[in-house]
């Protein structure tokens, strides 16, 4: 079973926008486990580029954007 790892998000004022877009593309990776992983229902059909566009542009944090769980 692959182990998960919790990290913390880049802060807006000490990276790069490219830094904060890999945040969000590795953070947000199909696990290839629909059965146990549950990121897609969070996500709900929509793009993780597109939900965290604020974040990765520097204009809102991370944890304000986190999608309510269903």
């Amino acid at each position: 079973m692959e182990r998960f790892t919790i990290m913390t998000p880049p802060r807006i004022e000490q990276s790069t926008k490219e830094e904060r877009l890999a945040f969000v593309l590795n953070q947000w990776k199909c696990l290839s486990n629909c059965e146990i992983c549950g990121k897609c229902s969070m996500l709900r059909g929509r793009n993780e580029e597109m939900l965290y566009a604020d974040y990765i542009d520097g204009k809102r944090s991370y944890m304000d954007i986190i999608p309510d769980p269903l």
